[in-house]
């Protein structure tokens, strides 16, 4: 299986990174930091290190720098992928990079125009780039996959407002882009699909609260933090999509990780099968009583 994950750095795209890995997928790592320098997040996380937690997990990873942002960059990502491989199997779009551009609770009136528009150039245009030189590869062969990573699924992004209106359309785009992708691939025997983690236990995040993997429930945090995830967990889910060769059914879907738990059986690193959005729909929104144990 050959795999490229872009946006693979740290978070979901480095969790997906190393499950491909785990099956044995050689997987391509693509990202802005890296240990020469680091991109506006600013964040310690590489590529390189992904790469190689790919291949200690049993793949063979491979550490490509790219600002999916210019077009050459990326094609020459795509050109190095069939000169190398001569095929693509699986694409993910995980590229992000916001999280220090929007305000939540902000109008857009009180908004900063410059990081409202470029959170959506890197939320957005990022995935069209990418899409533009790697589906070529996708579609040479039938059965390719391609997973559009966001935050809530298209019922649930719907009927809420995310916070403010840059990071609202970044997250229903990609949702949709997933519906495009899977009508584009449909003559070609592809698979589109959108997935969502949940509360995730990221390395930023993490940071955020003061705490550690081992000590992450002792987070002065908002109650859906104990329902969170780890990044393994939304990782698996596109694994197990990847050797599924019946995947096909997802075509087209916004999914979470939680969904894709039930539907093959795998767990979170502790076991655990974490479900937030119920959580978040059941007991924070309708006040359901119940113990955040219950949903994980």
């Amino acid at each position: 299986m050959i795999a490229v994950v872009a946006g693979a750095t740290r978070g979901t795209g480095r969790g997906i990174a190393v499950a491909l890995g785990e099956i044995g997928a050689t997987v391509y790592c693509t990202g802005r930091s890296t240990r020469a320098a680091r991109s506006e997040m600013d964040r310690p996380e590489t590529v390189e290190e992904t790469a190689e937690l790919v291949t200690a997990a049993g793949g063979t990873g491979i550490a490509v720098p790219a600002d999916h942002l210019d077009p050459g960059q990326v094609a020459a990502l795509a050109e190095r992928v069939e000169r190398e491989q001569g095929r693509l199997d699986v694409l993910v779009n995980d590229i992000w990079g916001g999280d220090h551009l929007w305000k939540w609770d902000t109008p857009v009136w009180e908004h900063d125009l410059d990081d409202g528009l470029r959170l959506l150039r890197l939320a957005v245009e990022t995935h069209l780039v990418t899409a533009r030189f790697l589906l070529p590869l996708i579609v040479r062969h039938e059965g390719g996959l391609v997973v559009e990573v966001t935050d809530g699924t298209w019922e649930f992004n719907q009927t809420r407002y995310r916070g403010n209106v840059y990071y609202d359309l970044a997250k229903v785009a990609v949702n949709r882009l997933a519906y495009a992708w899977s009508n584009e691939l449909r003559p070609h025997g592809g698979t589109g699909v959108a997935i969502t983690p949940g509360f995730l236990r990221s390395e930023a995040m993490l940071d955020n609260f003061g705490v550690t993997e081992e000590t992450w429930r002792e987070a002065k945090a908002d109650p859906a933090w104990q329902v969170s995830e780890t990044p393994a967990y939304a990782g698996r889910a596109v694994a197990a999509l990847a050797a599924d060769p019946g995947r096909n059914r997802w075509s087209g879907r916004s999914v979470t990780s939680g969904e894709l738990a039930d539907a093959y059986g795998f767990t979170d690193v502790d076991g655990s099968r974490p479900q937030v959005w119920r959580f978040i729909t059941e007991v924070l929104e309708q006040g359901k009583e119940a113990d955040p144990a219950d949903y994980r």
